[in-house]
């Protein structure tokens, strides 16, 4: 019904920057929150930050003032633009959306497949 594709994952040295997207397709009427996760080996998958359809935003303490989360309602897209990236960024970066699919009258939460990020020099 609903799959969500990451893209702009990569290696990076430490101090770079890197801009995650997320694009969202299928049968969707609207989508409501759009978020980035992200989750290293042996560890659980953690919020980094989080946006509503009013853009509302909220961040991780761990990234406040490195990495910006946006989204184009037009296409469906989240975005992470993430700045003086650290090696404790190192992870895989998930997207999920809670998603209104068409026919339905409530959210469903969607996971994309994920993207890697590594911070090393």
């Amino acid at each position: 019904q609903v799959q969500l594709v990451e893209s702009g994952g990569g290696l990076v040295q430490p101090g770079g920057s890197l801009r995650l997207s997320c694009a969202a397709s299928g049968t969707i009427f609207s989508i409501n929150a759009m978020a980035w996760y992200r989750q290293t080996p042996g560890e659980e998958r953690e919020l980094v930050a989080r946006i509503i359809s009013g853009g509302s935003t909220n961040y991780a303490d761990s990234v406040k003032g490195r990495f910006t989360i946006s989204r184009d309602n037009s296409k469906n897209t989240v975005y992470l633009q993430m700045n003086s990236l650290k090696p404790e960024d190192t992870a895989v970066y998930y997207c999920n959306a809670d998603v209104m699919v068409l026919g339905y009258s409530y959210n469903m939460g969607y996971w994309g497949k994920g993207t890697l990020v590594t911070v090393s020099s």
